[in-house]
């Protein structure tokens, strides 16, 4: 008879261009995973990536020293096993070593930089995880920072990954360059998302019959706005059906305010103030381009992904 596998304690850490998430779970053998602490914070590393190609020392110290708390908390949660990876910003950064040294040095973790396809196979194994019954076929979209990632994933077929560098801070960085942004200035990023996106999608054939699922912190945001939520409640977002003509009104309300007059609507996360302005424009001016009329909002992504990876090795 064969030995039931032992439950494990994971924790994964998402360093990205705009958030760095941790996440530390439970994970039994057939079983979803089960959060036990789960924390993002809005740290902006790729503060000036986009032009510099560097990450300043301000924005390092801001993330290392939040590395520095969970490397904190890991060690006090007895897990069995641990993962870092960083995506776009990091990516991109010619000082990409420094920082890496930096945070084995000063916050005793080892970071796997990794590319955009692989950032793309490991959230889907995080939206995977938590799909509603009967949805197979399925293309994601995941905004970040830097990169936005499209995942067209089809029971029987071999998943085909695009990753495209638009991000919340890099279309703010680029083009939103006035508070609130100018009619121009929006007419101008819409136009590079579409060119962008339409290149992303020269090869993805039948992706019309997929389920179009969105995941990260646009996304998740104007879920949330979308139902008013006075607080941030993953089981009122995870699997909502967010619409375009929702996102087209939202979009109105928030490209007509500044920075400041968004301070405080109902959903919106402290500190996505600004970007949350690019990040309507990509997600809907993406959907407009793919004639999409609705988007199934998952909760869980590239974060719970690593934990999931993480885990596969350990149960091999």
């Amino acid at each position: 008879m064969t030995e039931p596998q032992p439950t494990r304690r994971l924790a994964g850490i998402d360093i990205g261009t705009l958030t760095c998430r941790l996440l530390i779970a439970d994970l039994a053998p057939g079983q979803p995973l089960k959060a036990l602490r789960s924390e993002r914070r809005i740290l902006r590393l790729g503060e000036g990536v986009d032009q510099s190609k560097r990450l300043s020392p301000i924005a390092m110290d801001r993330v290392i020293h939040c590395l520095q708390e969970w490397r904190n908390v890991v060690n006090g949660s007895q897990v069995e096993a641990s993962s870092v990876v960083a995506t776009s910003a990091v990516r991109d950064a010619s000082n990409q070593a420094e920082f890496l040294e930096r945070v084995t040095r000063e916050a005793g973790f080892d970071i796997e930089v990794i590319s955009g396809e692989e950032e793309a196979r490991r959230t889907l194994l995080g939206i995977r995880s938590g799909l509603p019954a009967g949805v197979t076929d399925i293309l994601a979209l995941d905004i970040g920072g830097g990169s936005t990632e499209f995942i067209l994933d089809r029971r029987g077929r071999q998943t085909i990954t695009r990753s495209i560098d638009i991000g919340v801070v890099r279309l703010c960085e680029r083009f939103l360059r006035h508070d609130p942004p100018t009619d121009e200035e929006v007419c101008l990023a819409r136009e590079w998302v579409t060119k962008k996106t339409r290149t992303a999608i020269d090869e993805l054939s039948d992706y019309r019959q997929a389920t179009f699922v969105g995941t990260a912190g646009t996304i998740t945001s104007l879920a949330a706005m979308a139902q008013k939520l006075s607080a941030y409640e993953p089981a009122h977002i995870h699997n909502y059906v967010l619409k375009l003509e929702t996102i087209r009104e939202l979009a109105h309300t928030l490209l007509s305010r500044t920075k400041a007059e968004r301070v405080g609507l109902p959903g919106l996360e402290k500190d996505r103030e600004e970007v949350i302005a690019a990040g309507t424009i990509i997600i809907q001016t993406i959907m407009e381009t793919l004639d999409q009329t609705e988007c199934l909002v998952s909760d869980l992504g590239l974060r719970e992904g690593v934990v999931l990876h993480l885990a596969s090795p350990l149960t091999a």
